[in-house]
C-alpha cells in the first residue's frame, strides 16, 4: 500500500464491518450533493467518506481540532471533507497531470484552516459533541439551547448516524412515491 492509495479489501455484509472494509466506489469522481442522495446512495457515500477521512487523519496525523471524531454530525464538516475527498480523488486520478497532487496539497493546507474554523464554531470535541450553535435572526424564534453529549464509541455513533440518515431518506422516498398517482406517475 502506498501513501496515496487506500487498502483494498473484501466487501462486508454488516454496516459496522463496512467501516474499514468497504471497497472503493467503482465510478469516476463526481461532486456529491448530500441534499439529493437517495437512501442507497447516501449509505455508500457515508461509508466511502468515512473510510477516506479515517485514512486522511492517520496519514497526515491530523488532530481532533482539524478532523474531530464526530465530523459526521456537522454538515459544515461533511461538506468540507466531501469536497476535499473529491479533490483528492481527482488529483490522484491516473489520467491527471503529474502536478495535480501538489495542487491538492496546497488546497489541503487551506482546507485545514477552514476545518479548524468549522470545528471551533461547531464545538465538537474528542469525546463529546453538541449541535452547532445557530444564531437566530431578528423575527425568528430563539435557537434551542445546545448541550454536550458524551459519546463513548465513535464507530457505534457513526453506524447509528448512518442508519438513521438512511432510514429518514428511505421514509422520504416512500412518502414521495406513495403520493404519486399509479396511473399517471404524477403527484396527487
Amino acid at each position: 500500500m502506498t501513501d496515496n492509495m487506500l487498502p483494498e479489501s473484501e466487501p462486508a455484509d454488516d454496516l459496522a464491518d463496512d467501516l474499514d472494509t468497504s471497497p472503493l466506489l467503482p465510478e469516476p469522481p463526481h461532486p456529491i450533493n448530500w441534499n439529493l442522495l437517495t437512501a442507497d446512495e447516501a449509505e455508500a457515500e457515508w461509508l466511502e467518506l468515512n473510510r477516506w477521512v479515517d485514512w486522511l487523519r492517520h496519514t497526515y496525523g491530523l488532530p481532533a481540532s482539524v478532523v474531530p471524531p464526530f465530523w459526521h454530525r456537522h454538515p459544515e464538516l461533511v461538506w468540507e471533507l466531501s469536497a476535499l475527498h473529491l479533490h483528492w480523488l481527482s488529483a490522484y486520478d491516473p489520467e491527471q497531470n503529474g502536478s495535480a497532487p501538489l495542487g491538492w496539497h496546497r488546497d489541503f493546507a487551506d482546507a485545514r484552516q477552514r476545518l479548524r474554523d468549522w470545528v471551533a464554531a461547531s464545538g465538537t470535541r474528542l469525546d463529546r459533541d453538541r449541535p452547532t450553535r445557530q444564531t437566530a435572526w431578528p423575527g425568528e424564534d430563539p435557537a434551542e439551547p445546545v448541550e454536550d453529549t458524551i459519546i463513548e464509541n465513535r464507530d457505534e455513533d457513526f453506524v447509528q448516524f448512518v442508519l438513521d440518515d438512511v432510514a429518514a431518506r428511505r421514509q422520504a422516498e416512500d412518502e414521495f412515491y406513495a403520493g404519486l398517482d399509479p396511473h399517471t406517475g404524477e403527484l396527487r
